[in-house]
């Protein structure tokens, strides 16, 4: 089972791949953890990376494409991999045809305005980093673990949230046409509790 997980940020996206690689007994493969861990293993990929990466800057396509390659052809992705973060524009999704082309790209989809009511309302203990939302907190300031203070943080911020779902949709928006075109995408609907939405992410995958 090759499957992709599309999501704008704070679907959900993380949690329900974890799940689902759980449930097939396939290796959940991040970008971010990719990267990370070409460049701990000192592959030559992983080092031209870190170039880019020491100097802020994006990785280039032929470098992620090359090291989603290596990553896809090792032998624990031989039953199927679930691929989150990538691709994430036509021109990867083309690449990764070429490599291993995915049985399904599940889109857990959930409106803008509803995640923003998600990711604007969270706050973050400076303290033990323990995550709390105000619809169950309402104004309180202080974590019930461990006293910390409760903060907001920058990236959940409304003008930060909004600007990231601008990208995410200007990035998206054709990839998802583009796997409808294939046939591939299954639309799954994000705005539930993450239990109705791993039962519907396994009633798209037939499991």
């Amino acid at each position: 089972m090759k499957l992709v997980f599309l999501g704008p940020p704070g679907a959900g996206k993380g949690t329900q791949a974890s799940m689902v690689c759980q449930r097939f007994a396939i290796p959940h493969i991040s970008t971010g953890d990719m990267l990370r861990a070409a460049i701990a293993n000192g592959t030559e990929t992983g080092m031209k990376a870190k170039v880019f990466m020491d100097r802020g800057q994006l990785v280039p396509d032929e470098v992620l494409i090359e090291m989603v390659r290596e990553r896809l052809n090792e032998k624990e992705c031989e039953k199927g991999f679930l691929l989150d973060g990538f691709p994430r524009t036509v021109d990867q999704a083309e690449a990764l045809e070429g490599i291993a082309a995915p049985d399904v790209v599940v889109d857990v989809d959930v409106a803008d305005e509803k995640l923003l009511d998600r990711l604007t309302g969270r706050r973050v203990c400076e303290k033990c980093g323990e995550s709390f939302h105000v619809a169950k907190i309402g104004d309180a300031k202080v974590c019930s673990h461990c006293g910390g203070t409760l903060i907001q943080r920058d990236d959940d911020k409304p003008a930060t949230i909004r600007n990231r779902l601008d990208v995410y949709h200007r990035q998206t928006a054709p990839l998802i046409d583009y796997y409808r075109g294939k046939g591939a995408l299954r639309t799954v609907d994000g705005d539930q509790t993450p239990e109705k939405v791993f039962e519907a992410i396994l009633v798209v995958l037939g499991g």
